[in-house]
C-alpha cells in the first residue's frame, strides 16, 4: 500500500511539473467529467465518415460499405481501435451484429459469416465489404469506431434494387400475423417489405386497396387513385396506415419484395394442359422447378418477361406476367395478372432454372 501511495504521489509530482495530466498517448481533461465517471478528450476529436446517399444495387452482388475515421487534430503516433459494424432492424429492437475487428482480427455473425469483410486500402479506411447479397441484408448498417471511451459512428444505407408484390395467400384475405407473413413471404422467394421499398413502389404507380404486414412490425396499403373503397375520394393519394398492430394477435395480408434472380423463369410450351400436380412434375422433367411468385415478379420486372399465358406457380396460384398489356391480356396497365387459387381445371406451368 506503501508503495502505491508513492507512485501516485511522483505521477502526480510529474505530471503538475509540464501542467498536464498525466499522458498517456490522449491527454485527457478531468476537469471536463460529467460526474459519471466519464472521461473526455481534450482538444481532440474523432470523426468517423460514411457516404449520405443510399447504397443501390442487387442480389448476388458483391457491394462495399464505405467508412472512415480520423482524429481531428491529426495525431503523430497511431491508436488503436476496435471496429464494429452492425446491422439497424427494422422494427428499432437491437442492432444485429455483422462484424468486429481489432488489428488484424476479425469476426463475422450469424449469416455474414463467411460474405464479409473489412477494407482497408488506406489510413483510417474500415470499410465493409459483403458478397453475395441476400434479399434480406437491405437496410442501414452503423460503422462503429471505439477508442478507449470514445465512439463514434456512421449509418450506411443499403438498398436493392427490387419489385414489391402484395400477397394473399391460399386460405384467403387478412389471415396472416405478422410471423406468418415472414414465412409466407420467404416462401415465395422474397422477404417482407420495408416502408421504404414500398414507398417507392407507390411512387412507381402500385396502388392495393388490402392493408398487408411491412419489415417494422406497422400495417400499410399504397393508393395511387383514391376512391371510396379507400379511404374515401377525399383523401388524397399515398400510404394509408393502421399504425403498428399485434404481431401475434392482428391478422392481414403482406406486402413482400424481391429482387434479381440467379437463374431465369420460362413459359414451359406443351401441347397439352396441366394440373398442378403434373405441371411441378414437367418442370422436372425439364431440369428445372416451379417458378415461386417472387420469382415471377422478379422476371416481369428484370428480365420484362411478357407472357399471355396462364400457368401454375408453386404456391398453386395461376398467374401470367404482363410487361406490354394489349387486347384480351387483362387490365391497361403492365403487372403481373392472378386468376387466384383455382381448385379444379388444367393451365400451363412456369418454371425455374439457375444459370
Amino acid at each position: 500500500m506503501l508503495h502505491f501511495l508513492v507512485a501516485v504521489i511522483l505521477l502526480q509530482i510529474d505530471s503538475s511539473r509540464c501542467g498536464l495530466p498525466f499522458y498517456n498517448g490522449f491527454y485527457y481533461d478531468h476537469d471536463k467529467g460529467n460526474g459519471n465517471g466519464e472521461i473526455h478528450f481534450n482538444g481532440i476529436r474523432l470523426v468517423v465518415e460514411t457516404p449520405g446517399d443510399p447504397v443501390f444495387t442487387y442480389r448476388g452482388a458483391n457491394v462495399t460499405l464505405s467508412c472512415h475515421y480520423h482524429y481531428d487534430p491529426q495525431l503523430d503516433v497511431p491508436r488503436r481501435t476496435r471496429i464494429k459494424w452492425s446491422k439497424l432492424r427494422e422494427d428499432s429492437t437491437s442492432d444485429q451484429e455483422v462484424l468486429v475487428a481489432a488489428g488484424l482480427k476479425h469476426r463475422s455473425f450469424g449469416d455474414f459469416r463467411g460474405r464479409t469483410h473489412l477494407q482497408q486500402d488506406s489510413p483510417g479506411e474500415v470499410s465493409l465489404v459483403i458478397r453475395d447479397l441476400r434479399l434480406h441484408d437491405h437496410g442501414k448498417y452503423r460503422c462503429e469506431v471505439i477508442d478507449g471511451l470514445e465512439d463514434e459512428s456512421g449509418i450506411v444505407d443499403l438498398e436493392l434494387q427490387g419489385v414489391v408484390f402484395p400477397y394473399q395467400p391460399l386460405h384467403g384475405r387478412y389471415m396472416l400475423n405478422f410471423h406468418e407473413a415472414e414465412k409466407t413471404c420467404r416462401e415465395q422467394d422474397a422477404v417482407i417489405a420495408s416502408f421504404e421499398q414500398l414507398f417507392k413502389s407507390w411512387e412507381e404507380g402500385l396502388d392495393w386497396c388490402n392493408a398487408g404486414w411491412l419489415a417494422d412490425g406497422t400495417v400499410q396499403y399504397p393508393i395511387t387513385q383514391p376512391r371510396k373503397a379507400c379511404g374515401g375520394p377525399a383523401l388524397s393519394a399515398g400510404i394509408r396506415s393502421y399504425g403498428e398492430r399485434h404481431k401475434n394477435l392482428h391478422r392481414f395480408d403482406v406486402f413482400c419484395f424481391s429482387s434479381s434472380l440467379k437463374g431465369n423463369v420460362y413459359y414451359l410450351a406443351h401441347p397439352q394442359k396441366f394440373t398442378l400436380e403434373d405441371a411441378k412434375q414437367a418442370c422436372q422433367d425439364d431440369k428445372a422447378e416451379i417458378a415461386k411468385v417472387g420469382q415471377l415478379y422478379s422476371a416481369w420486372q428484370f428480365l420484362k418477361l411478357d407472357r399471355c399465358d396462364a400457368g401454375w406457380l408453386a404456391d398453386g396460384s395461376v398467374r401470367y406476367p404482363i410487361v406490354s398489356p394489349r387486347a384480351k391480356c387483362g387490365p391497361p396497365e403492365p403487372g403481373v395478372r392472378s386468376f387466384g387459387f383455382p381448385k379444379h381445371g388444367k393451365y400451363g406451368v412456369y418454371c425455374y432454372k439457375m444459370n
